[in-house]
């Protein structure tokens, strides 16, 4: 296993990383197991978002004995209320649910304590401004975190957090999907060791957001590098070919200031599958060729998040909803999380005017109303 510095802060954490999500489902054997196989292939970061109870205490049951070989992001603002996940910016609630998580971790500090799920600008600077900040600032003065770090999938969002002065490292979401325009014709424009805002490839802002946090020194860890497991099928790729999970890790780690990715792991094999990146050739990461041979019709009715769509006349985050959206039809049941981010938007699809607006700059054609009206049956309010 090789370790990277995230940015600043001084520690190094594993390429590959442990994302607890999928714990929720599995009872405190299985998650010892996956834990036991992820310390065995040197894997040393986990993020535990998850605020529900039983999965913090099987966590923390098989984090006992080695806590100082762990470095752990634990999520303020997470909270489990009335039987279910709450984000909130209640600093008496928020507080509970920190103060529970290090029970349940049997731990007196959180290595990363992230700011949890701020998507919006209007979110960050209440956050900035009142009194969240200042106390996640006094969980660290007292030692209970050791540095500030923030969750966010909005590039904007993030822009802001690095540039702050106090959120020290992001988890953000990085894989292929969400970074890329429509392929060129000269697709080696794309895969650049630098990317420049006029390359067409990756979204400009969100280009300039890694170039930001490698600057600044703000490390990034990686959320959602398999899009959900989408990017593994060819039926459901937005490039029309598949990606292994060796390629998706490779690609977010050639990401400027990445650090680690944070992949959801149900059983001990799903570690072996992420870790054997570790031993990888250079043809088994190279996502590049698979991309350059997609068909070129791939994006045709799918939305890439590219954000050419705005503005919306209602105000809506029309390339959020379309994310939430895709991302909550990939499953059986819609996960809370997913549910909980729309919901926690200021504007959702029942907001559509059905201008149609947006239809006329998408440049692949999506039917944008029609997702609208989707997002409304699948997570409406």
């Amino acid at each position: 296993m090789r370790y990277r510095e995230l940015g600043k802060t001084g520690l190094k954490v594993s390429e590959i990383g442990l994302g607890g999500e999928w714990l929720e489902r599995h009872n405190g054997e299985e998650v010892k197991a996956v834990i036991r196989r992820c310390a065995q292939v040197g894997i040393n970061i986990l993020d535990c978002w998850m605020s529900e109870p039983k999965v913090r205490s099987n966590i923390g049951a098989a984090l006992e004995g080695q806590r100082e070989r762990w470095i752990i992001q634990g999520h303020i603002g997470s909270t489990w209320q009335d039987g279910q996940y709450v984000r909130t910016r209640d600093i008496e609630k928020a507080q509970a649910a920190f103060e529970d998580l290090l029970e349940r971790f049997r731990t007196d500090y959180i290595d990363l304590g992230m700011i949890h799920f701020v998507d919006e600008k209007t979110d960050f600077a209440r956050i900035m401004d009142g009194g969240f900040a200042a106390y996640v600032k006094k969980l660290k003065e007292k030692g209970k975190i050791r540095h500030i770090g923030m969750s966010t999938h909005n590039p904007d969002v993030a822009r802001l957090a690095a540039e702050s002065g106090v959120v020290e490292m992001i988890l953000f979401s990085v894989n292929p999907a969400f970074d890329m325009l429509p392929a060129s014709e000269d697709l080696d424009e794309y895969f650049k060791d630098q990317y420049e805002e006029s390359i067409g490839g990756i979204a400009p802002e969100r280009a300039r957001l890694y170039q930001i946090c490698e600057q600044q020194g703000v490390g990034i860890t990686v959320m959602k590098g398999y899009e959900g497991g989408r990017l593994f099928k060819a039926e459901t790729s937005p490039f029309g070919v598949a990606l292994t999970p060796v390629q998706c890790l490779h690609y977010a780690l050639t990401r400027p200031a990445v650090a680690s990715v944070l992949a959801g792991c149900d059983t001990p094999e799903h570690v072996d599958a992420a870790a054997a990146y570790e031993t990888a050739s250079e043809e088994e990461k190279d996502y590049a060729s698979v991309l350059a041979h997609a068909p070129r019709h791939a994006y045709s009715g799918l939305c890439t998040y590219c954000g050419h769509c705005a503005p919306c006349p209602s105000g809506i985050d029309i390339a959020m909803v379309n994310k939430l959206y895709d991302l909550a039809q990939m499953q059986d049941t819609v996960p809370p999380t997913v549910r909980a981010h729309y919901q926690g938007l200021s504007k959702h699809g029942e907001d559509c005017v059905k201008c149609r607006g947006c239809e006329s700059r998408c440049p692949f054609g999506v039917h944008v109303t029609e997702r609208m009206e989707g997002a409304v049956r699948l997570l409406g309010c």
